[in-house]
């Protein structure tokens, strides 16, 4: 079963990968509810200026910052509700990493272990940071760094629906044309090394071309997770 679940819109400027984990079918679930919900506050925040912010503002932050924060928040907030209502359910949740773009600008937030990097210039960067036990003690470096087999290296510190609130990370980066974005789960970055990634996204003739060719290496190289790419070209 495939509990990956992803989303890419860009009339509202909104990608979003998501890494379903559960039981049955309700990591699936989890990652469903996350993108659709994450979709529908970022829809109604940019088509209504008269919105309620549940959680606040952040005044630190940017408008475009809170809107992405508080979807993935919300998000949040239906996967635990709804696996409080049933057994099959219960302990359901996902990773998100997601990405809103305005302008030269983008947004960039984050829960678990699903990735963003960007290829600028052949130098491909990591922007988001794992939220693993490994990652927590090392440094995202060393934890990168260190053994396979490691019995806690997929260990999750934070994900989305496990518990009645989560803190998700957050960025924003300026725009440069000729950026390539890859947004990815595990499944991709677990097999796919810096060099590997650098050197698939920088040949790929487009987007799509890109991420296809991704997930079918991943799978070449024998992935043992569902794998899930999507790649962002900035004009």
């Amino acid at each position: 079963m495939n509990q990956d679940h992803h989303g890419s819109w860009p009339d509202l400027g909104l990608y979003v990968v998501a890494d379903g984990m559960g039981g049955h079918n309700a990591g699936e679930v989890a990652s469903h509810l996350a993108v659709e919900t994450i979709r529908a506050f970022i829809a109604e925040s940019a088509s209504s200026a008269d919105i309620t912010w549940p959680f606040g503002l952040e005044t630190r932050n940017s408008i475009d910052t809170n809107r992405l924060t508080t979807a993935v928040r919300l998000a949040n907030r239906k996967i635990y509700s709804e696996g409080s209502k049933s057994p099959d359910l219960s302990g359901m949740g996902t990773t998100v990493v997601a990405a809103l773009v305005a302008g030269d600008r983008m947004t960039i937030v984050s829960v678990g272990d699903s990735r963003m990097y960007r290829l600028r210039q052949g130098a491909l960067e990591q922007l988001t940071k794992d939220d693993t036990w490994l990652a927590s003690v090392l440094g995202e470096k060393q934890a990168e760094d260190a053994d396979p087999q490691h019995p806690l290296r997929h260990v999750l510190t934070s994900v989305v629906g496990t518990k009645d609130d989560v803190k998700p990370g957050s960025r924003e980066e300026q725009l440069v044309a000729g950026d390539r974005f890859l947004l990815c789960t595990d499944g991709i970055h677990g097999k796919l090394d810096a060099a590997s990634l650098t050197s698939l996204l920088e040949t790929a003739a487009s987007a799509s071309d890109g991420a296809d060719t991704l997930v079918k290496e991943a799978i070449t190289r024998g992935t043992s997770d569902n794998a899930t790419a999507l790649v962002i070209n900035v004009a």
